[in-house]
Order: C-alpha cells, then sequence, then structure tokens
C-alpha cells in the first residue's frame, strides 16, 4: 500500500504527499490535465510543444536546468495523448528550489517570439528525425488516421501536420497556455524525505497566489462504433514488410480494459506469448510480433505489429495471426495460464513502484483519472478477471469489423 495525502489550495491546484524516510531525496511532480486530446484539429502538437516552452525558463528565472542542477537534482517531461508531466528529483533538503522553479513557470512563462521560434526548431527536427525520415516512423499517424474518424486520437501527440508547429503563431501559443496551465488544471505531487506539513507551506507559499484560471472542461467527440473493416496499404524504403492490425478497446476506468490488457499479454508479452511462439519461433513468419494496448483514458487500441521474414507474404502472415485469434476466441485459457499472467501483472506493478520517481508519477496518473487511491485497489482489478470474461472480451474485440489493417510494404530490392 502506497500511503499518501492530499489537500486542495484556494486556487484549485490539487496536492498530494507520499512520506517516504528510507531516502534522502525528493520528487516533485506537476501533471497538467491537457494532452493531445484537448487541440483543436487544425492545430495540433501544441501539447508536445509545450513540453519544451515550459524549460526555456520563465520571466524571472532565465534558465530553468542551471539553478537545479547547482541544487542537485534532475528533471524530465513528457506529453501523451491525455496528458503532460513535469517531473524533478532532487536531495530534499533543497526541495523548495523546485517550488520556486515549477511555480514560476507555472505563474509566468517566458513568451516571446524568439523562445518560441527556439523550440519550434527543435520539434521540427524531432517530427522529421522520428516520423518522417525514419524507417516505419509514419505508421502510427497513418494506423492512428484509420482507425479513428472523429476521436483527436487520430492524431499523434506530435502533431497531425508538420505545418501545424512550422506556422503556430505566438498568440494562439499564449493561448493555449492560459487555457490549460493553471492550478485548477494541475497536480502537484510531493514523495521522498517530505513531511506533509511543510509540503502544504511551501505549496501555500509558492503557489497559493498564483490565480486559479478558468477550470477546463472537455467536450471531446467520442468514436462512434466502427461498422467495417478498414484496410490501407503504403509501400516505402523500409527493410522489411511489416503487418499492423488494431482493434478498439475500451478506455483506462471501463472494468474491461483490465481484461483487455491480460489479453494483449497472453498475445504479445514476451517470448512466452502465444503469437512469439507460434509465428516467430515455430512458423518463422515473423522476425519480431507484438500486442500492446493504448492505456487510454478514452477508448483505445489493442495493436498487433509484426515485422516479416522476407519471403513471407503479408497476406501468409495475416492468416497465421487469425489462426491465433480464432484460437483465444473460442479454447478459453487454462486457470495456471491465467494466474502466470496475473502473477506476472503483479511482479511488474511491484517493480514500477520501487521507483520514487514512479511512485509519484503514479500517484499523480491515478488522481487525474480519478482518485490517486486506484493505485492501491487496481491490482484487484487485474486479479478479478476471469476465464470466461477473456474469452468473451475477445469475441467484442477480434470482430472483422472492429478491425483496421495496414499493410506495409518494403519496395527495397534484393
Amino acid at each position: 500500500m502506497i500511503k499518501f495525502e492530499k489537500f486542495v489550495l484556494d486556487n484549485g491546484l490539487r496536492v498530494i504527499v507520499h512520506e517516504d524516510k528510507s531516502t534522502p531525496m525528493a520528487v516533485v511532480d506537476v501533471m497538467y490535465d491537457v494532452g493531445a486530446r484537448d487541440e483543436d484539429e487544425d492545430h495540433t502538437g501544441f501539447a508536445h510543444l509545450f513540453e519544451h516552452l515550459m524549460f526555456g525558463g520563465s520571466l524571472h528565472i532565465e534558465s530553468y536546468d542551471e539553478p537545479l542542477q547547482m541544487a542537485g537534482g534532475e528533471n524530465n517531461a513528457y506529453t501523451t495523448t491525455d496528458l503532460t508531466n513535469y517531473f524533478c528529483q532532487l536531495p530534499a533538503e533543497n526541495i523548495e528550489t523546485a517550488f520556486w522553479l515549477e511555480s514560476d513557470r507555472m505563474c509566468s512563462l517566458a513568451f516571446n517570439e524568439n523562445s518560441l521560434e527556439v523550440q519550434r526548431k527543435v520539434v521540427v527536427v524531432e517530427f522529421k528525425e522520428h516520423y518522417i525520415n525514419k524507417p516505419y516512423g509514419d505508421v502510427w499517424h497513418k494506423l492512428r488516421n484509420l482507425s479513428y474518424k472523429v476521436h483527436p486520437y487520430k492524431w499523434m501527440t506530435i502533431g497531425k501536420e508538420l505545418s501545424h508547429i512550422e506556422n503556430a503563431t505566438l498568440q494562439e501559443v499564449k493561448d493555449f497556455f492560459h487555457k490549460h496551465y493553471t492550478p485548477s488544471n494541475a497536480i502537484l505531487t510531493v514523495a521522498g524525505n517530505v513531511t506533509v506539513d511543510h509540503v502544504k507551506n511551501l505549496a501555500e507559499k509558492w503557489f497559493g497566489g498564483i490565480p486559479a484560471g478558468n477550470k477546463y472542461y472537455r467536450n471531446i467527440k467520442q468514436e462512434p462504433e466502427q461498422k467495417e473493416p478498414r484496410m490501407m496499404e503504403v509501400t516505402a524504403p523500409v527493410p522489411l514488410d511489416a503487418l499492423f492490425k488494431s482493434w478498439h478497446v475500451s478506455g483506462r476506468l471501463d472494468e474491461r480494459y483490465y481484461t483487455a490488457e491480460i489479453i494483449s499479454e497472453i498475445l504479445g508479452g514476451g517470448t512466452s506469448s502465444r503469437l512469439f511462439q507460434k509465428l516467430v519461433k515455430e512458423k518463422q513468419l515473423f522476425s519480431s510480433i507484438d500486442c500492446s494496448h493504448m492505456g487510454s483514458a478514452d477508448p483505445g487500441l489493442l495493436t498487433i505489429s509484426g515485422r516479416l521474414i522476407k519471403g513471407v507474404t503479408l497476406e501468409t502472415a495475416e492468416n497465421a495471426v487469425f489462426e491465433e485469434l480464432d484460437k483465444i476466441k473460442s479454447e478459453m485459457i487454462s486457470e495456471p495460464d491465467l494466474e502466470k499472467i496475473k502473477n506476472k501483472t503483479e511482479s511488474m506493478i511491484a517493480f514500477e513502484d520501487i521507483s520514487l520517481m514512479n511512485r509519484a508519477n503514479s500517484l499523480a496518473h491515478y488522481e487525474l483519472l480519478s482518485d490517486a487511491n486506484l493505485m492501491n485497489t487496481e491490482l484487484e482489478k487485474y486479479h478479478a478477471v476471469t476465464r470466461e470474461e477473456i474469452l468473451e472480451e475477445c469475441r467484442t474485440i477480434f470482430r472483422d469489423e472492429n478491425s483496421n489493417t495496414l499493410y506495409y510494404r518494403s519496395s527495397v530490392k534484393e
């Protein structure tokens, strides 16, 4: 059980404190309830752009990294479709440095044409490096756009098009910041060698005076049920043909989410999984294969992806995948195999919780979803999944009309 206390400042900032006296360190994590799904379709990539802009300095602090490094700290950030997270770790005795830095960039981020241009160039290089020039780099752009027609999950966190960041104006960027990066839209999590009283004093001192801002409420178009299979073919100079298949699954707070997670583990969870054992090891159709789950707040995708052995056709490979899906839709998993998967899941969760940084991040994420205490109760939901529920969910997910298929053909000739 991860013990913690929660309180809320008058401006709406939620604060979570997790005391751990076994370490000399402390983590300060600020999670904003804004991700790629909160962007306008004609102005995408803004949440990710802010991941970079927030390190560019605030009105009173020219450099974010330098004072933190002088205090013995390190920091990082990430953006997803659902959230943006900034976190740092430093010796607990220097924790006020982190409060000073985080509060100043929440209250008074430095906006000017120069800083925007600098970070714009960084994001443009990242977009080209990872999504345009990299082999298979555009797979998720294409697969998301194929799988979603209405919901903003149809574009990547980096953005739908490079031009959206290239053409972003300073005013558009300012408007996005003032809409989303406010105390009422954030969670401050502090973990490590701290006390609740000390954190309360620091939170009031550094964050209490920041205006609450208008609480942001989502009004996102939900994806209608898919009624027919979708197919796309791409030819590109990649080393091997590759197969990608996705199916719509439940969102993060739906009880069926846990069943889908276990299904993805049965099919593609490492070298002992069904797909690896049958299609890589035994039939030698794929050089690698994986089954993964988006884990998104709104209904996401379960995806099977694999690169083929040279000489194997995509049609042959896909039929072999269908054979394995037919088995999991018709034959109930054995009790020992299910228990093994659940034990593996429990071990993975326990391993993640070892890190102080992960504990702070998880508490913030669960609070953003609905309640930080989910961190302590979620394992029970995995253990509660039955063999019958897995069979039923497989039949629900792996319907032809719920499928999206991408054939990624190699144009490279031997």
